[in-house]
């Protein structure tokens, strides 16, 4: 594809190149929020649009002669864009639910920090969960994984293809069920250690009634709640690193339904 081309319907697929990638880069939780500039993520979109577009090969007429159409072709790409993005987000929101399991069962329901990516208020247990998730993802190559992704969708569904269908639907609705499946594997050996402090601590009250339960519980709970959530590190690098192999099928399964 000749890039000083300047045929509308040239510029047109260019266009709709730049706003797919556009929308993946500036809402993935990797490259979105506020930590990266704005003028880099805008540079870093246009590197990326400039580098896949000229290797795609579109239709010989694709800029429609109707204005509606071409606003449907653009709304596509959005539809597109945040199909891939909510893939990705899928983790994170999973280890988040998880955070907010763990910080109610240690106490930490009112304790709650500014998370920078989102500008919303979280435990401050989500908050340790969702940074650690985010360094294991980029250690594992999970943003290359993404990029990959992103390449091949223009080829599973060109600019200006997506179709909208029942089966998309119920693909994202089986993939989002995921979300809690796997927020309780995270936290269930917290929740199940804290449990156990909670009936260890009844059983003293109920053997010594003069023993303030609450003085004693409260770091106690804390102390152990920590002590299992650093031990699950381990397995929530697991578990993230089976999402990110798994990305490719799940990918494949929402594209190919969308094509």
């Amino acid at each position: 594809m000749d890039l000083f081309n300047f045929d509308p319907a040239t510029i047109f697929s260019f266009f709709l190149t730049l706003l797919r990638v556009s929308l993946i880069l500036f809402l993935l939780p990797v490259f979105g929020g506020s930590i990266l500039p704005t003028p880099i993520k805008g540079a870093l979109c246009l590197v990326l649009s400039l580098a896949i577009w000229p290797k795609l090969s579109f239709p010989g007429v694709l800029l429609p002669g109707n204005p509606w159409m071409i606003a449907l072709m653009l709304f596509g790409e959005i539809i597109m864009g945040l199909l891939l993005d909510v893939v990705v987000r899928f983790l994170f929101a999973a280890v988040q639910t998880a955070g907010h399991y763990i910080g109610f069962s240690m106490g930490f329901a009112m304790m709650n920090v500014l998370d920078p990516l989102t500008g919303t208020q979280e435990p401050i247990t989500g908050h340790l969960l969702y940074q650690t998730t985010m360094l294991i993802f980029l250690t594992l190559n999970g943003h290359l994984f993404l990029l990959q992704a992103m390449g091949d969708s223009f080829h599973l569904v060109p600019p200006g293809g997506l179709l909208i269908n029942p089966e998309l639907g119920e693909n994202i609705l089986l993939f989002s069920s995921h979300i809690f499946t796997l927020a309780l594997k995270i936290a269930s050996p917290v929740i199940a250690s804290l449990f156990l402090v909670d009936l260890a601590l009844a059983l003293i009250s109920r053997a010594a009634p003069q023993m303030n339960v609450l003085f004693v519980g409260f770091p106690l709970k804390i102390g152990v709640g920590f002590l299992f959530l650093i031990l699950t590190f381990t397995t929530l690098a697991r578990y993230v690193g089976d999402y990110i192999l798994e990305m490719g099928v799940i990918y494949n399964a929402i594209l190919k339904s969308s094509g």
